[in-house]
């Protein structure tokens, strides 16, 4: 994730990272974001987990980028009903993460 933020900060996008879920949480109760770019596969807490987290117990509709390397039909089923604004398999091109984003954010 790391370059990625590097790749958004070039792009002019302000980012933090946390290296797992249960930093994430922490980060997410003391800021709040325009966009949450989340992995699937974080240790101790999924991306799915949160965005759950997010909606539900911070009652926020913060748009949400899963990005993930695996093509689950089941997980893409999750995103959807979680109402996950995109959905990425990785590998992918930072220009086309760049665009998507951007496409969400409508800049």
């Amino acid at each position: 994730m790391k370059t990625l933020s590097i790749v958004l900060d070039r792009e002019g996008f302000e980012t933090d990272t946390a290296e797992d879920g249960n930093e994430a949480v922490n980060m997410l109760q003391k800021n709040d974001y325009d966009l949450l770019v989340v992995d699937i596969h974080l240790p101790y807490r999924s991306g799915l987990e949160l965005v759950k987290y997010v909606r539900s117990d911070q009652g926020k509709d913060t748009p949400a980028l899963v990005l993930t390397a695996f093509s689950d039909m089941q997980m893409q089923r999750q995103a959807h009903e979680l109402g996950i604004s995109g959905y990425m398999v990785k590998p992918f091109n930072p220009i086309d993460l760049v665009a998507r984003i951007r496409s969400i954010l409508n800049k």
